[in-house]
């Protein structure tokens, strides 16, 4: 599957976990059907799937049952970015064998502020180790987690030597025009926005996929945004996009991924829990969140 073809709606599908932390394989299976109807992609296994919270093997695990379960129904980047590149390509290396359509892989994390030959050398070491047309890699850009920012240059050099994919989770379109500028001459590449926060802008300026936390627990109104602005109704996709921006106030006011499992739950679905550090949300907090979902008419 080549790289334009990820597009539409994305989610960062989250891991469901039991109560002692191990994987909780009926959540997962259930939160993969109750996005399916609405999803072009999944991306799972990264930041709301808390990959960087498990050990190799139960990275695996989880990427094996999300595989399972989806059956071919929609594509899957896995996520395989760690801290070192040794076990980033472990992990991409399995997701390839495994049935993944692409991974994708943040910067190297722990490791702040390195210099733009060592970002390129992990990201081209897993291109050599997976990377093809069929089977492409993706940059995660996310500064914020990693310490690690893409910066244009890089991600132009990459694109010479081969990548044809990037996740952009910056949260700044003028970051995402610069690095629109920067693979402008490979019109097969995928410059995928990596939130929602800013999808009809980054759309506007030719994105066709969106990888979105709000994909998770409201995919239908994702789908609706993405649906409106491809039939050309850009105006009800701001409205659309308006409601979103609603709802991110709404998760934004405890650690998101406890918020996320909790609205899992209101909606009917078994996400099981958050893996630790992170822990439920406190019942006042879930009155709290129930109150303000119900005021914007979305439960």
């Amino acid at each position: 599957m080549k790289a334009k073809e990820f597009k539409g709606i994305i989610p960062p599908l989250q891991t469901a976990f039991t109560e002692d932390g191990e994987i909780h394989e009926k959540g997962v299976r259930a939160m993969v059907r109750f996005t399916l109807p609405h999803v072009g992609a999944f991306y799972p296994v990264g930041t709301y799937g808390s990959g960087p919270l498990m050990s190799i093997d139960e990275r695996k695990k989880a990427l094996e049952i999300i595989l399972d379960e989806t059956a071919g129904k929609a594509p899957v980047i896995a996520h395989v970015g760690c801290a070192d590149t040794k076990s980033a390509i472990e992990l991409a290396k399995h997701a390839k064998k495994a049935g993944a359509r692409a991974v994708g892989a943040i910067s190297p994390y722990y490791s702040p502020n390195l210099p733009d030959d060592f970002l390129f050398g992990y990201f081209n070491d897993i291109m050599q180790a997976v990377n093809e047309t069929e089977f492409p890699v993706f940059v995660y850009n996310n500064g914020h987690y990693s310490q690690n920012a893409v910066s244009p240059a890089v991600l132009k050099r990459l694109a010479k030597s081969g990548l044809r994919g990037c996740k952009d989770s910056s949260f700044d379109l003028v970051n995402y025009y610069y690095f629109r500028d920067a693979v402008a001459e490979y019109p097969d590449f995928n410059l995928i926005i990596g939130t929602e926060a800013i999808f009809v802008p980054a759309f506007e300026t030719g994105a066709r996929g969106c990888v979105c936390g709000i994909g998770n627990i409201f995919p239908e109104i994702m789908r609706k945004m993405y649906d409106e602005f491809m039939a050309g109704n850009v105006k009800a996709s701001l409205e659309t996009q308006d409601l979103i921006l609603r709802i991110r106030s709404v998760i934004k006011q405890w650690p998101t991924l406890s918020i996320l499992h909790a609205i899992l739950e209101m909606r009917g679905v078994d996400a099981g829990f958050p893996r630790r550090p992170y822990l439920q949300c406190p019942p006042e907090m879930k009155a709290r969140i129930r109150g303000q979902l119900r005021e914007l008419r979305v439960i």
